[in-house]
């Protein structure tokens, strides 16, 4: 695969938080020049990110995030605050507690909530699939599937574990063809990538694919 290709795939991420705004400048400029997906960057650098990259760059951000526990209300604050200053994606966590008791309704009606906050922008649910059973993965396939929602992505990159290989096959076995999967977190090398896009990813939450194109070292792991 191409690396053109990967890179077109790739939200290049940086969530560190202690985050300077030369840090996400630096990010926007690389994402811009390697011709990104977006770049994915804390809610309060959206506005000054979207400023300095016009038209050039689509802007993502994160919503309830790592954890997923905000009220709902938070979130949708949130997500509304965030595509007024200038987001293009929206990528919300899930109340994991929620799907451990069982409130699917909770959690179906909370993502319709924010999708309708996201004002026509693209909206990622994570899920944080380290965390699940597969019983638990496939019921937010059904969840993410009937929700409006555009993406159902695997992980935060903040918990014990990222994407694997074997939650993105079963993401493609069981979402509906309308929702498209985003692997994100422990994604180390160009063939990762690969193998995540062949089974079925189309987007890639990570900030090492570019730093290895610019033989630069990744030095964290998301």
């Amino acid at each position: 695969m191409d690396i053109t290709e990967i890179l077109n795939k790739v939200d290049h991420t940086l969530l560190n938080p202690a985050a300077t705004w030369d840090e996400i400048k630096a990010v926007c400029a690389d994402g811009m020049k390697y011709k990104t997906a977006s770049v994915c960057i804390p809610a309060s650098y959206v506005k000054a990110a979207k400023e300095y990259v016009g038209d050039g760059l689509k802007i993502c951000t994160v919503i309830g995030f790592p954890n997923g526990y905000s009220t709902t209300a938070t979130k949708c604050f949130e997500t509304r605050d965030a595509v007024l200053n200038g987001a293009d994606e929206i990528d919300m966590v899930i109340n994991i507690g929620w799907l451990k008791d069982k409130r699917y309704d909770d959690i179906l009606d909370e993502i319709k909530l924010i999708k309708a906050e996201c004002n026509g922008k693209i909206l990622k649910v994570i899920i944080e699939t380290c965390l699940l059973t597969d019983e638990e993965k496939i019921k937010m396939c059904q969840i993410v599937s009937a929700s409006g929602a555009d993406f159902i992505k695997t992980s935060t990159g903040f918990s014990v574990g990222g994407a694997t290989r074997e939650d993105i096959a079963l993401f493609a076995q069981n979402v509906a063809d309308h929702v498209k999967i985003k692997a994100a977190g422990g994604i180390s090398s160009i063939t990762d990538a690969e193998n995540f896009v062949d089974l079925g990813a189309s987007r890639l939450g990570t900030s090492r694919i570019v730093k290895l194109v610019k033989n630069e070292q990744p030095n964290d792991k998301y």
